[in-house]
């Protein structure tokens, strides 16, 4: 499974198809992010601008 991943780039995904299956669109019911929420999205969008700049400076 972890070749598979490494190889197509495809998301884990499990047969019942998780908390969207039932309705739910995230794990907490705030209405708004907590603080580490916050900082985990914002690595995350750090993290997706390097992946970004990585394949727009790529040599093939």
């Amino acid at each position: 499974m972890a070749i598979g991943f490494i190889l197509q780039r495809k998301t884990i995904a499990g047969s019942c198809g998780g908390l969207g299956a039932l309705g739910i669109s995230k794990a907490c019911d705030c209405p708004e992010p907590c603080d580490r929420k916050k900082a985990r999205m914002e690595r995350e969008e750090k993290r997706q601008i390097k992946i970004k700049e990585w394949q727009d400076n790529q040599i093939l």
